[in-house]
């Protein structure tokens, strides 16, 4: 148990950048808690940041959440709420140091914010290859050397007990770069409970409850596939988890809001990005998900226990990016009747007339939304559709030719069958493509770094 008697509450308000803005200050203002989470990374994330701070070096991390603390601080200090966030992005101190001036402007002396650094390595990367560290693509093989030259952004998913230390430190805020999505909600629980580097079974425990929060609704009746038994959508519960010093953990929500918390909607985001379930890699624990149990424990409330933890391997996963060249969509509104019919004219008539232009392309795309663009001939029905929304795109490493495709829509609203339009948006520009490149480093590479400043 914690100072107050009871099992810490760690709710996670944030499932992604761009997630409800009002989710985090609603679980601020609705109910009890003690650990606020925010996860705001993913891998295309890294690459943007980096540009960011290429072109202004105090940017390079999420703004968003500067602002949010600036609303909810005064909330967070009276109700004694710690917040743990990975909005660091490639620039963890720069976000330090904005908090640090948004805390003194309302004159909240004496807090404590944290910053965990060490997981950016694109600076180190040639050092690290000097040095035998291959970073072969971890799905198929494929050697570093094939996309070097275009690399972007390159992060270790470090391990995380830097945030506990930070928490541990006093920090009431702790802004990190590219830790894990579960992490975000183990660290508090490793500074709440002194669990150690081997306690298997407890990083594990804690490593699955993060999981099961980390994307926010989704396990609150979000994305819920017997979604005509939730209510309250425009109030949706965001999870919490009331966790155990033996692991053992309740997953719930705030009383009076929306959704559902039931077996079925934990076990649902359980299966969420899941390889191999006996083996779920984590830098901190290999965590076995086949030993999960989930128990009802009253309305809106999951009991989870008998989780069994393994030992972490030597390793970090490494979430590299790179400019695999550059894309563009656009899409036509084509109304009836013979709308379907009139759609195929159309996308047959635009890769058509470019090919005699002498313009091909790596990839091209296209759907008929309304008619199967989703799930293909599994959902279509019988009925024709009044009006399709006819959709083009196409990849490639060449701009120029991207830029080309984009002057071939228009057109069709005069030398295309009768009934299109919708083309109000103007041509589709040319924008880049990040590729994703996973690999591996040697955890005695990496050292992460932990600073707490106080206001003062």
């Amino acid at each position: 148990m914690n100072a107050k008697g009871r099992a810490p509450r760690i709710a996670n308000g944030q499932g992604f950048w761009g997630d409800s803005v009002d989710a985090p200050i609603r679980l601020v203002e609705e109910g009890p808690l003690d650990y606020l989470t925010l996860d705001y990374l993913a891998e295309v994330t890294m690459s943007i940041m980096q540009k960011q701070r290429q072109r202004d070096p105090d940017m390079g991390y999420a703004t968003d959440f500067v602002g949010l603390i600036r609303k909810l601080l005064p909330t967070l200090r009276e109700k004694g709420i710690r917040v743990i966030a990975n909005a660091g992005g490639v620039n963890a101190d720069g976000c330090r140091r904005a908090l640090i001036e948004v805390a003194s402007q309302q004159g909240a002396t004496g807090l404590k914010i944290g910053t965990v650094t060490g997981d950016d390595i694109l600076h180190r990367l040639d050092e690290l290859i000097a040095e035998g560290v291959p970073f072969a693509n971890l799905d198929d093989g494929r050697p570093f050397s094939e996309v070097r030259g275009d690399v972007l952004s390159a992060n270790v998913y470090i391990s995380s007990f830097p945030g506990a230390e930070a928490l541990q430190q006093g920090a009431h805020i702790v802004v990190s770069g590219r830790t894990t999505d579960p992490g975000l909600v183990l660290s508090p629980l490793i500074a709440e409970y002194g669990w150690g580097e081997t306690s298997w079974d407890l990083l594990a425990a804690g490593t699955i409850a993060g999981h099961i929060l980390e994307c926010g609704a989704q396990c609150t009746g979000g994305n819920y596939s017997r979604w005509w038994e939730v209510s309250g959508w425009d109030h949706l519960g965001y999870p919490i988890a009331e966790v155990a010093p033996d692991g053992t953990f309740v997953v719930t929500k705030h009383d009076g809001t929306g959704g559902l918390v039931t077996v079925d909607t934990i076990a649902e985001q359980l299966v969420y990005e899941m390889g191999d379930p006996t083996r779920y890699l984590t830098p901190d624990c290999v965590a076995d998900f086949t030993s999960i149990r989930l128990e009802q424990a009253g309305n809106d409330r999951v009991r989870v226990s008998g989780i069994k933890g393994g030992p972490a391997t030597d390793t970090y996963k490494v979430s590299i990016s790179y400019l695999e060249g550059y894309k563009a969509v656009g899409q036509l509104t084509v109304s009836g009747p013979d709308a379907e019919a009139k759609a195929r004219i159309c996308a047959d008539a635009i890769w058509g007339r470019l090919k005699r232009s002498g313009v091909t392309f790596e990839q091209t795309l296209t759907e008929l939304v309304g008619v199967d663009a989703c799930h293909g001939p599994m959902t279509r029905g019988e009925a024709k559709p009044g009006e399709i929304v006819l959709r083009v795109g196409v990849k490639d490493r060449a701009k120029a030719k991207v830029d080309r495709f984009g002057k071939e829509l228009a057109p069709l609203v005069t030398s295309g069958p009768p009934g299109v339009t919708g083309f109000a948006g103007g041509r589709p520009k040319a924008t880049e493509v990040l590729g994703y490149w996973p690999t591996l480093i040697p955890k005695k590479q990496v050292v992460p770094r932990v600073v707490v400043e106080e206001v003062r």
